[in-house]
């Protein structure tokens, strides 16, 4: 822009409106979620993908390399399939064998890369890998769709297209690790690279280089070509479970940086004075494709699929005065303000596609989804303006009785068995003792009883107190960093991990929810994305809320 002039903004969002968890488990994936900010950019790179090696048996057994150059960087997902028996399919954590397996190498693998990768792969936690080994990945057939499109294809048709909505993957990945784990490259290797230097960037290549080596895997069994627009609506499925939601509080300031990027996305947004008729033309289309989004978004337990009924009803409600709103000034705010009165899913809904109208004033924000900074340092001068910073920027965390067994009911803890996290029953079960440090509220009121009456050098408080260290960390974080904790006393028996997931996997790109429990859910990952032959092309970053038509 000229003179580097920001676009004009409405206030953003308060955190506590936004830092709670009923509403972060009401969010929608944007044009900023890390899949989108990924395809975009590859598309805008002329990245191309090739397959150097296929080496799959007529069964689908074998192994194949595909590369990309992105960034100025050479990307290669290695794959593995191997048979497995029905009964050692599993989505558990705890499984230690899987349909197939993948590496992202770093470069082009020669080879006895190949070789050792492919020996590894299949291992995952077990196997050894090296710091060129970027993500590690596994993932399981949906039996049921992949036998059916392979039947149908050798058959010469087509899959049912109501079949491959309802399921809407071929695979799905149990894992896609990153950043070190077990031997790979840590981050920060890749973390000024171009492409790559954003938030899960690593791993989202993984996953969309996955999902076209399922579809080439299915034609490669089947002996035929898929329905582009099929091949398209199948996504990567992904099953995840506690694993994913401490990261949301063990990384303070990119969790403020993700919230931030979208609530100045959307203040931007609101501040617009006027769309054309143009514009107004593609808002309704694309709240009508939400609509549909709605409409085949349909789950198996009832519960939760009451809940996508009644947001469909809702929405259906809401675009009746549409084109109303559209025609006034600052319309995205007045929607905004409308839906205020509605619930939480249709506003965040609206939140998503507010965002999705405005690319040319959103969509360089995505260059804010990282922290290349770290955590400010604590530096209060002393006792004294350390509670007056916790007492303002943490007054959320004052709310809640400790005292209470119900505000206690829970802990978190990593299991000794897979270095996972698990939540545990405080008053039922033992290991309290071990547990993880998820009780932000806990800790600043902890803190603050234990400060002196009269100031005095923190060095001299926290020598007493060297267990509040922690606490004196987290206040100095939320006092630069607004967005940093999540609203909610996690250790309450009525906290819902699930509401943790949900707001992290919109932030990747995720679709189609489908909760289990309150622990752990499916979702569909890349669904709609552009296929390899897409780049280029409008369809690289035109799938929000992907329809089957």
């Amino acid at each position: 822009m000229k003179d580097m002039e920001l676009p004009p903004q409405m206030p953003l969002r308060p955190p506590g409106q936004v830092m709670r968890l009923a509403r972060m488990g009401a969010f929608f994936p944007t044009r900023l979620s890390f899949l989108r900010v990924l395809t975009r950019r590859l598309s805008q790179d002329g990245a191309r993908v090739t397959r150097p090696l296929w080496e799959i048996d007529a069964e689908g057994f074998g192994r194949a390399v595909y590369a990309v150059r992105f960034g100025g960087h050479d990307y290669a997902l290695v794959c593995v399939t191997q048979p497995l028996a029905d009964e050692a399919r599993s989505d558990r954590v705890i499984a230690t064998a899987w349909d197939a397996a993948f590496v992202l190498h770093d470069g082009l693998p020669d080879p006895a890369d190949i070789d050792r990768i492919a020996a590894a792969a299949p291992l995952q936690e077990a196997g050894r890998f090296t710091a060129r080994d970027l993500v590690l990945s596994r993932a399981n057939k949906s039996v049921r769709l992949w036998s059916h499109v392979v039947e149908r294809l050798r058959e010469g048709r087509q899959p049912d297209a109501d079949f491959v909505n309802r399921i809407g993957y071929l695979m799905r990945t149990t894992a896609v690790y990153g950043n070190g784990k077990f031997g790979i490259a840590d981050r920060g290797l890749i973390a000024d690279r171009p492409g790559l230097g954003l938030s899960f960037m690593a791993e989202m290549l993984t996953v969309w280089l996955i999902r076209q080596f399922t579809l080439d895997l299915v034609e490669h069994v089947g002996g035929a070509r898929l329905d582009r627009a099929l091949a398209r609506h199948l996504g990567i499925g992904n099953a995840t479970g506690l694993g994913m939601a401490p990261f949301l509080v063990s990384h303070p300031v990119l969790l403020n940086n993700w919230m931030m990027v979208r609530e100045t996305a959307l203040a931007r947004a609101r501040a617009v004075d006027e769309i054309s008729d143009a514009q107004a033309a593609r808002v309704l289309r694309l709240a009508q494709r939400a609509g549909q989004h709605l409409a085949q978004w349909q789950v198996p337990e009832a519960a939760h699929q009451a809940r996508i009924d009644a947001l469909r009803a809702d929405w259906a409600w809401f675009q009746r005065d549409l084109p109303g709103a559209l025609d006034r000034a600052r319309p995205f705010d007045g929607l905004i303000r409308a839906s205020e009165a509605q619930s939480l899913d249709l506003q965040e809904l609206l939140v998503a596609l507010v965002i999705e109208a405005c690319p040319d004033l959103v969509d360089g924000l995505a260059d804010c989804l990282t922290d290349p900074f770290g955590a400010p340092p604590p530096d209060f001068p002393d006792t004294r303006a350390l509670g007056d910073a916790a007492r303002a920027a943490c007054s959320w965390a004052l709310d809640y009785d400790f005292s209470r067994q119900d505000q206690t009911a829970q802990f978190w803890y990593v299991s000794e068995e897979k270095l996972e996290p698990r939540l545990g029953r405080r008053h039922e079960e033992p290991g309290a003792d071990r547990e993880s440090p998820l009780f932000v509220a806990r800790a600043v009121q902890e803190m603050l009883a234990d400060l002196p009456a009269r100031p005095e050098p923190l060095g001299d408080f926290l020598a007493r107190h060297p267990r509040h260290l922690w606490a004196v960390e987290r206040v100095a974080v939320a006092r630069a960093c607004p967005y940093s904790e999540i609203r909610d006393n996690l250790l309450s028996g009525d906290c819902l991990p699930i509401d943790m997931l949900r707001s992290k996997l919109a932030m990747f790109g995720a679709t189609r929810f489908d909760p289990k429990s309150d622990l752990w859910t499916r979702v569909t990952l890349a669904q709609g994305a552009p296929l390899a032959e897409d780049l280029g092309t409008e369809r690289a970053d035109d799938w929000w809320l992907p329809v089957l038509t």
